[in-house]
């Protein structure tokens, strides 16, 4: 009796249900949440079915989120190929400047590794690649986006080979060429690697390359 009259008297002891609020996340990590969930619905539905709102439910976000920091889907999208450029362009310009390397062929070799590393031939990262690469033609926004992107890879590629030359003494090579060549082979087997993966597996491809 006394319990239930204490219970009674003073019912503020007992313990109270608080509501969990969503956590504020800092603006950098929702724009990531964003943009990588772009990345997924690119490479699941393709760069002409994006919506806003295909994009706020594979990240769990509302609408007001991505509104905040994109403004609009298209620069969300541009935004989302700006990421991965420059993830790309980063990754490849630290082997390229790193004099960590015994040899020029062994950074050629490991420029290699990078190009068919699980980092770069994802099968998400390769669709968003080539789904903006397909629409760079006619938005001029993509096209300055990926060309700056192949122009840089390029030069860089290019003085590598062009060290290898003069190292070698070799005669009769442009560095210019070789580049291009190697650039096209690349692009080639990571095409075949994202539309035909039953045929060619990433080693299989290094192999080729």
């Amino acid at each position: 009796v006394l319990a239930c009259r204490y219970d009674i008297l003073i019912p503020s002891e007992r313990p109270l249900k608080v509501k969990k609020k969503r956590q504020a996340l800092p603006k950098e990590v929702r724009k990531q949440q964003l943009i990588h969930a772009t990345i997924n619905c690119i490479a699941r539905h393709g760069l002409s079915a994006i919506t806003m709102a295909r994009v706020t439910q594979e990240a769990g976000l509302s609408m007001g989120i991505a509104n905040l920091h994109f403004e609009s889907k298209e620069n969300l999208l541009k935004e989302t190929l700006l990421y991965v450029t420059e993830e790309y362009n980063k990754g490849q310009r630290t082997i390229l400047e790193s004099g960590d390397f015994a040899s020029t062929a062994a950074k050629i070799q490991a420029l290699l590794d990078f190009h068919f590393s699980v980092a770069v031939t994802q099968e998400t990262k390769m669709a968003v690649w080539f789904a903006f690469y397909g629409e760079a033609k006619s938005r001029p926004t993509y096209q300055k986006v990926c060309s700056l992107s192949d122009a840089e890879a390029a030069l860089a590629v290019q003085q590598l080979f062009a060290l290898a030359i003069r190292e070698g003494k070799y005669h009769n090579l442009d560095a210019g060429f070789l580049a291009a060549g190697y650039t096209a082979l690349i692009d080639g087997l990571w095409l075949n690697l994202l539309t035909a993966p039953q045929q060619l597996n990433r080693n299989s491809a290094k192999k080729v390359a």
